[in-house]
């Protein structure tokens, strides 16, 4: 008797529990057509909790947002785009395709209003801060806070040792650059340099990281792409005083959680926020240029925290 109450106890519990979505620690992973291309997406959390976008950088995809999105699912809906030609998302060739950040942007802007989003916050590191930023300046009013990880926008944040043959390529576009920049930047150990330059524990880190960057920036034709885009970054600079008078007027709160041993994004960078915005969480970390590769903890009880306190929840 009590074995049939037990079981029928179990099966009315189900019963009610499947009634209920299970959105924490949930990550899904899908398909969104823009524009004619196929962007790739992990989302977690419940759609109708407060949004929290999430824009990659350069090497890497969504992926870098894994733990985010495992940890903060409970209290934020979270989602995080590949951008064409980049992790899963459709790799169209350059002749299909302009790789620009204006482009970037644009396709990034109508996949969130497929989604539904129109009010949300944004994460942005390395490319996501300019993919990011030309969103927030089209739609200030969508915006409600800005994270910034390694995210630049200020010209001290550039630097300008560690952009190498890059910075030489914004001011002569040549067969010879070329070749040095996809030795220096696109080779394997240009790759993985990007995750463990000058990182503390770079011993915690997965190979899985590099390796993945590295097998997507490898496939054919992505050496042009690259190069499109890396010549095309220049144009990112001559943006800055809009992004920082979009800050200035509009006043997002923002988190810095910056790595302080990033040579493509220096702490200067981080730094100047405090110039245009009243309400900054200011935060420099032990850690390199994927700052949230080892800190990813600490990272993520910052940004609940952050949101929290701003009524963001």
């Amino acid at each position: 008797m009590l074995k049939i109450l037990s079981i029928g106890l179990w099966a009315a519990l189900a019963g009610i529990l499947s009634a209920f979505p299970v959105y924490a620690g949930q990550v899904s992973y899908g398909y969104e057509t823009v524009d004619g291309l196929q962007i790739f997406y992990r989302e977690a959390g419940n759609p109708a909790k407060p949004a929290l976008v999430l824009l990659h950088g350069f090497p890497a995809s969504s992926h870098q947002y894994r733990e985010v999105l495992e940890q903060l699912g409970d209290d934020y809906y979270l989602i995080a785009p590949d951008y064409p030609g980049f992790g899963y998302s459709s790799f169209p060739s350059p002749q299909e395709f302009k790789y620009s950040f204006d482009n970037l942007a644009n396709v990034m802007d109508k996949f969130l209003d497929k989604k539904g989003l129109t009010k949300y916050s944004i994460m942005i590191q390395d490319y996501g801060s300019p993919v990011g930023f030309r969103i927030a300046t089209a739609h200030p009013e969508r915006i409600q806070a800005i994270i910034t990880q390694n995210g630049n926008a200020y010209i001290e944040g550039i630097g300008v040792e560690g952009w190498g043959p890059v910075v030489d390529y914004w001011k002569t576009k040549t067969p010879e650059l070329e070749k040095k920049i996809i030795n220096a930047v696109l080779s394997y150990d240009g790759i993985k340099s990007q995750f463990v330059y000058d990182t503390k524990r770079a011993e915690t880190m997965a190979p899985d990281v590099w390796e993945l960057a590295y097998a997507k920036i490898a496939r054919p034709g992505q050496a042009r792409v690259q190069l499109d885009l890396l010549y095309d970054y220049q144009n990112n600079l001559k943006k800055y005083p809009e992004w920082q008078a979009y800050l200035k007027k509009h006043q997002p709160p923002v988190l810095v959680v910056w790595g302080k041993h990033d040579p493509f994004f220096l702490e200067a960078g981080a730094a100047a926020f405090k110039k245009d915005v009243k309400d900054i969480d200011y935060n420099i970390y032990d850690a390199g240029h994927f700052a949230l590769e080892e800190k990813s903890e600490e990272i993520t009880v910052k940004i609940r925290k952050f949101l929290s306190a701003r009524g963001i929840k």
